[in-house]
């Protein structure tokens, strides 16, 4: 039920974001999902990608510090009250959501956001007995 995601630490400054993803297209890497946070020195870019050993390797020969982490994929209703349904379980049983960010679904209606919570496998459990759909990680790279 987990999702690998790679991020990125990146300089803040000109091309550099344009370089990493000439890197990925170069390593035939696809990105299915991305977020990118910055301060004034530098940015973290979180990536969900179809090959996370590629990317993570051509990225690492060019110099860049590359991490992984678990993060869930989960479905959301893509209604008003959607994202509140996902997160009132959650947060009525003390989990906290340190980010999360979104990517369209090409096949479905619903949206579909990734998540990084504090304890993944408390939330994982919430989510399973309130019946809603965290998406495996090999059918996220596949999307």
């Amino acid at each position: 039920m987990r999702v690998e995601q790679i991020s990125i630490f990146l300089e803040n400054k000109a091309g550099r974001l344009a370089e990493v993803t000439a890197i990925l297209r170069d390593a035939n890497v696809n990105i299915r999902a991305l977020s990118l946070a910055d301060t004034t020195d530098f940015g973290i870019l979180r990536l969900i990608v179809n090959n996370n050993q590629a990317a993570e390797e051509a990225l690492k020969k060019e110099g860049f510090t590359v991490g992984k982490t678990n993060v869930l994929a989960i479905e959301v209703d893509d209604s008003p009250g959607g994202l509140n349904n996902v997160l009132d379980p959650l947060t009525s049983e003390g989990v906290n959501v340190e980010y999360m960010y979104a990517f369209a679904n090409p096949h479905g209606k619903n949206a579909i956001m990734i998540f990084r919570f504090h304890d993944l496998d408390k939330a994982i459990g919430i989510l399973k007995e309130k019946g809603i759909n965290v998406i495996n990680g090999a059918d996220v790279y596949n999307l």
